[in-house]
């Protein structure tokens, strides 16, 4: 867990413009920067980035929040990765468990300078070799494509990487997996004579090698093995390449090898990326969608590719959420991305990937493959063998489309599917209600409030209205800058705090109002005691109201005293005031 505190500090040292600026040209627009935004197709810029409250916000797609919330959506990081990588900007040490950073710490960041310094001894020995050169060409891969990717090439030969390091002995190369030793205990590199490709993590540091035989040999791929940098589950290649083509399709495009990812990249398709030998998980699938609004997978048309595309399908249900999508698309028999794209054109191939069979056809077609569906038999079978895909399907209106599909196939009625399937309905937080009370007299309280958090102090919390989203967004902030004490957070820091909470939209509607007319400094305390009388003059008409309602029920002798001395008291006020 990360204190709260290393978090405030770590947004106080890191300026989310020039954190921004390094991925997306800002440009000044008054006190703001401004940019065609990253996470979505504009023409005209409506992304803007405040200097001074140190967070960003669209107002065409509504993205915002702060250095931490950028890495995550523009790199696809998870949190943790995310403050990793501002602290290593910033040169702060992300405070860890001390057993455990005693132990981990230097491991991982000497394994990624020895993983660091392999690829450019591979990069460098593919220049010497002209058979590995050769062959490349003969796959159409230029230099520029060669580079792009730092494709490699590993000598023939038992101790190459010994001319790359000054002990071949270290521990780090093994763990790295990089050497193997044998059991009468002879050091030998795992890569001998083959193209190398190197696998990079989201941050472009390399993880891990992807080596090809160049001809007749098993395995034909050879991938490092898993390490404390590299679990072959969680990471794809080509991602860091992909970033920007997949920010522009909104599509990614998931294929068998590394070959397949680079001749698409030379042929202009740069959305693609590769499983590493193992079959697409779950977190591949949440990662591409944390980029991406469609993930294609392309296999073969054969048996083996079409089991791959299955254990896809399987892999994919739980994480495919709302307003995503998957399909598929199976290549001409004899033809993979790489020969057909060579073959056929860059445009063929756009074609079938826009045309891909969705996720939900597949798995129909799939299943009614196995099932005879002129008999009652198949047809039960069908239903059978659709329960288990469905209940893992986290997608309600997904879901009631392939319930209503199976029941026109099936002969049974969609109220039998479901009973029969046992499909429960999919829990959905309810969505906060929409305020009812005095928008405009809480709204500029919550945009005061956030732009100076010391005034929490002073807001009467008790006049808010009681069964409001906006009344409750308000106690929620200042309850949240009181919790942590003085000086109250910064905004950022206050945006992080509140990442996740139900009233996270009300929050980020104030601030991009804030972001387009803030209040001027010498009138915030002014606009404060007047936005507070305004909320007791409602405050006092609410209570007026309740009472007259009642008075006019039961009338005055159905007040209690207590009543009847606020009512009095109303009364005052109310007079008072005119």
């Amino acid at each position: 867990m990360i204190p709260e505190s290393y978090i405030q500090e770590l947004l106080h040292r890191v300026d989310v413009v020039d954190l921004i600026d390094g991925y997306v040209p800002l440009k000044k627009a008054g006190a703001n920067f401004a940019a065609c935004c990253p996470f979505h197709s504009e023409k005209s810029p409506s992304f803007t980035v405040s200097p001074t409250k140190q967070f960003y916000h669209c107002f065409g797609c509504g993205a915002h929040g702060s250095a931490i919330s950028f890495l995550m959506e523009y790199s696809g990081l998870g949190f943790i990765d995310a403050i990793k990588e501002l602290s290593g900007r910033v040169g702060l040490q992300v405070p860890e468990d001390e057993g455990r950073r005693a132990h981990d710490g230097p491991k991982v960041t000497a394994l990624t300078e020895v993983m660091a310094r392999a690829a450019k001894y591979y990069y460098e020995q593919l220049k010497n070799s002209e058979k590995a050169i050769a062959y490349l060409k003969g796959r159409g891969v230029s230099g520029e494509i060669a580079q792009k990717f730092g494709i490699g090439y590993a000598p023939d030969g038992w101790q190459n990487l010994g001319a790359a390091f000054n002990d071949y002995t270290i521990a780090e190369l093994q763990v790295a997996g990089l050497v193997i030793k044998n059991e009468q205990g002879r050091l030998y590199d795992r890569f001998r004579d083959r193209v190398m490709f190197p696998i990079m993590n989201q941050k472009g540091e390399v993880i891990a090698f992807g080596g090809r035989v160049m001809g007749e040999g098993e395995p034909k791929y050879l991938n490092s093995p898993e390490t404390p940098l590299f679990e072959k589950g969680r990471e794809v290649f080509g991602l860091p390449q992909a970033r920007a083509a997949l920010r522009e399709k909104d599509t990614a495009i998931v294929v068998e090898g590394y070959m397949d990812v680079v001749a698409l990249a030379q042929h202009g398709v740069g959305n693609a990326v590769a499983t590493l030998g193992t079959a697409t998980t779950a977190t591949h699938v949440q990662k591409l969608l944390r980029q991406v609004d469609r993930i294609v997978y392309c296999f073969d048309g054969d048996n083996a590719g079409r089991k791959a595309a299955w254990r896809a399908l399987e892999n994919s249900l739980e994480a495919l959420p709302e307003q995503k999508s998957i399909g598929f698309v199976f290549l001409p028999d004899g033809e993979d991305p790489d020969s057909f794209v060579r073959s056929q054109g860059t445009e063929a191939f756009e074609r079938m990937i826009t045309q891909a069979t969705p996720l939900s056809d597949f798995l129909l077609r799939e299943l009614a493959t196995h099932c005879d569906l002129t008999s009652a038999e198949g047809k039960a079978k069908l239903v059978a063998e659709a329960k288990p895909l469905l209940g893992r399907l986290q997608t309600p209106l997904l879901r009631l489309q392939l319930v209503k599909r199976l029941a026109e196939a099936s002969g049974f009625s969609q109220a039998e599917v479901e009973r029969l399937c046992d499909l429960r309905p999919i829990a959905r937080p309810a969505p906060a209600r929409a305020p009812r009370q005095a928008p405009s007299l809480l709204r500029p309280l919550l945009r005061l409030v956030l732009q100076k958090p010391e005034l929490a102090q002073r807001l009467p919390l008790e006049s808010l209205p009681k069964n409001t989203a906006e009344a409750r967004a308000v106690r929620h902030l200042c309850a949240t800058i009181l919790a942590a004490g003085d000086p109250p957070p910064a905004y950022a820091t206050l945006l992080e705090r509140l990442r996740g909470n139900e009233d996270e939209a009300i929050f980020r509607e104030a601030a991009a109002d804030l972001m387009q007319q803030p209040f001027a400094d010498e009138d915030i305390d002014a606009e404060f005691d007047g936005a507070i009388e305004r909320l007791a003059e409602s405050d006092h008409k609410r209570a007026f109201a309740i009472l007259q309602e009642k008075i006019q029920k039961l009338g005055v002798a159905g007040l209690s005293s207590e009543e009847k001395q606020q009512y009095l008291q109303v009364l005052g006020t109310r007079g008072k005031a005119s």
